[in-house]
Order: C-alpha cells, then sequence, then structure tokens
C-alpha cells in the first residue's frame, strides 16, 4: 500500500482483491464466491469502471444481509443443454461464479462447433460486463453478453420504467494489440452512474430520464427514486432493450426486468435475473480466407485514419496499465468505507 496525493492509497489488485473477498465472505459469500466476486469488483475498480467496481460494495453486503435474496454459498449446476447450448442455474446465487463453473464446457462446445450459446438463469450481478466477455477474446473468439436487470429504463415514448439498463458487451481479437472490448447499457446512461451522480450531488445533462410523474428531470435523484432513464438513441435504444430482455429473461428462463421487485427484498440492491453469451470461433473453417484478426486491425487503423481518436476500451486499458504500475486509488473516504464493511 502507498499513499496517493489526493488523501487515498494505492493498493496492489492482489491485495484490493483478498480484503475485497474477506468482507464478502465475512458477510455470507463462501471462501470461492468471494474470492470470484472479489477479483471481478477489483478489476473493475483497477480498469477506471468506478460504477461497477468499490461502489458497489455496499450494495453487495446489503444483499448478503438481505436473508434467502440471495446465497452466496450457491453451487451453480451447469447443464448440457445440446451440442453448442449450455444452460446454468446458478441456484440463486451470483453470475460471475455460474459462468466460471460453465466456462470448460462452453469452451468445449465452441471448439468443437465453432459457435456456442451459454444461457445463465436464476442469477444476480452487479458487475462490468466487459469482464465477462475480454477473457474469451483472449482465447482467440468472438463474445457477446446480454444482461437484464431491475425496471429502471422506459420504452420509446413511455413515462414509467419496464426495461433494465440492459447493456451489451462485445470482445473480439485484433491483431496489433488488446482486444477490441466495449460494454455499453442500452440506455442513455448507466444507472450505477446516475446513482454516482446523486451520491456526489450532481446535476445530469438534459435528456437523461424522467421523474416519477414522467416529466424530464436533470436530477439524478428524481431518476433514482421512482423515476426512469431513457434509452439511448429512442426507439433504437429501445429496440435493443427489448432484443436484451428476449435474450435473457426469455430465452434463459428467469425474470423479466418488470418482474423484479427489490422492494421485497429486504435492502438487497442485485437484480434477480439472467446472462445470455454468443461465443464464436472466427478461425473454424477458415480455410485461405484472410485471417481474422488482421481484418479486424484493418478496420481498426481505417477508423483512426477517418479521425476516431479512441476505440472502444481504450480508456479503460489505459486506466488498467496505470492501476497495474502504480496501484489502485482508492480515496479516504472508499477505504473507510471497506474498513466499516469488514468490520
Amino acid at each position: 500500500m502507498t499513499d496517493a496525493p489526493e488523501g487515498g492509497q494505492r493498493l496492489s489488485f492482489d491485495d484490493l482483491a483478498a480484503r475485497l473477498a474477506a468482507i464478502l465472505e465475512r458477510h455470507g459469500c463462501s471462501p470461492k464466491v468471494a474470492r470470484l466476486i472479489g477479483g471481478n469488483c477489483a478489476a473493475a475498480e483497477r480498469d477506471g469502471a468506478h460504477s461497477h467496481g468499490l461502489f458497489r460494495m455496499k450494495g453487495y453486503v446489503a444483499t448478503l444481509k438481505a436473508g434467502s435474496w440471495v446465497d452466496g454459498k450457491a453451487e451453480p449446476v451447469v447443464e448440457d443443454a445440446g451440442p453448442a447450448f449450455v444452460r446454468v442455474d446458478a441456484m440463486n446465487g451470483f453470475t460471475v461464479p455460474a459462468l466460471a463453473a460453465a466456462r470448460e464446457l462452453a469452451m468445449e462446445k465452441v471448439r468443437e462447433n465453432g459457435v456456442a450459446v451459454l444461457a445463465i438463469r436464476n442469477s444476480h450481478h452487479l458487475g462490468a460486463l466487459s469482464l465477462d466477455v475480454e477473457p474469451f477474446a483472449e482465447e482467440g473468439l468472438v463474445a457477446l453478453s446480454f444482461i437484464n436487470s431491475m425496471k429502471s429504463v422506459a420504452p420509446f415514448g413511455g413515462h414509467s420504467a419496464v426495461f433494465g439498463t440492459n447493456p451489451i458487451a462485445f470482445a473480439s481479437p485484433r491483431a496489433g494489440g488488446l482486444p477490441l472490448v466495449f460494454d455499453m447499457a442500452t440506455s442513455v446512461m448507466a444507472h450505477g452512474d446516475v446513482q454516482l451522480a446523486a451520491r456526489e450531488g450532481r446535476t445530469l445533462p438534459e435528456g437523461v430520464g424522467v421523474d416519477r410523474d414522467g416529466r424530464a428531470t436533470t436530477d439524478p435523484a428524481a431518476i433514482v427514486d421512482g423515476g426512469a432513464l431513457l434509452p439511448f438513441g429512442g426507439h433504437k435504444g429501445a429496440a435493443l432493450a427489448l432484443m436484451v430482455e428476449i435474450l435473457c429473461a426469455a430465452l434463459v428462463g428467469g425474470k423479466l426486468s418488470a418482474e423484479v421487485d427489490l422492494s421485497q427484498s429486504g435492502g438487497a440492491t442485485t437484480p434477480h435475473t439472467g446472462q445470455s453469451f454468443i461465443l464464436i470461433d472466427p478461425d473454424r473453417g477458415r480455410g485461405t480466407l484472410p485471417g481474422f484478426a488482421s481484418r479486424v486491425e484493418t478496420l481498426l487503423q481505417l477508423v483512426a485514419e477517418a479521425g476516431q481518436e479512441r476505440l472502444p476500451g481504450d480508456r479503460r486499458h489505459a486506466a488498467r496499465e496505470t492501476s497495474l504500475r502504480e496501484g489502485i486509488f482508492v480515496p479516504a473516504a472508499t477505504l473507510k468505507l471497506l474498513g466499516e464493511l469488514a468490520a
């Protein structure tokens, strides 16, 4: 641990992940689940995805303390559903350990068939979706993932929430660097960023959301307190949010975002929904076709030459490099909170 000029401290990734795991285990996770969730949360903070990093720890603890809302010791059940299809029952546990349990079988199927679908149900997720797909791209695969959550986004032209923020993540190998990865909500802004803005007393830009009466507002607290976010791009973002609901709730056999009732959760914050993946081996049957990763690199070079200064994921990779070199900066107030959660 080293001091940081902003009044906090810099911790190594391993140190931070271990601290988070200890907190999660203290509040009801098995050692294995605590290690996976703690590592995932530390990785988000390392990559600068603060709305899915340490900010989420208070919610994890509140969820674990909320009786039977989530099982921190759940053992996922992996089901071989078809030649290229894997289903997982997370058994009311977290998605990260369910994904870890299914990874080996999913990789076997995609290597054998060139494609695989993974459907996780009965699960809870608070992390950054980019962290779920990037490891597959590091193995040379193209990966897409979709997840729904509790209702917080109004449909196009609507005045109340029906969809979750319903993010979509994509990862692809490339020839000239780290995988291309993006993770985007289908809402104008991620719900975690709105919560951060409310906590910090910041005003939001116009067009982000509506209050509980369906009126446009720039007050993040009004959006969080019974209001709703808006889909990005109007009807286009709303259509993508609808697609995610189908690929998650309908496909996996889980809840629609509108069916997640946190008011009955006893203070929990995790949505009890599902997540789906589509995995593709781009080299399968490629023969004499041009190399996939090199074609991706050619495209990215054209994008750069056209004037786009930063590719999706560049800022996250830069934050990761800084964190690994200098340590992950943790503000003093957050260190105090972690100490309270540990105690």
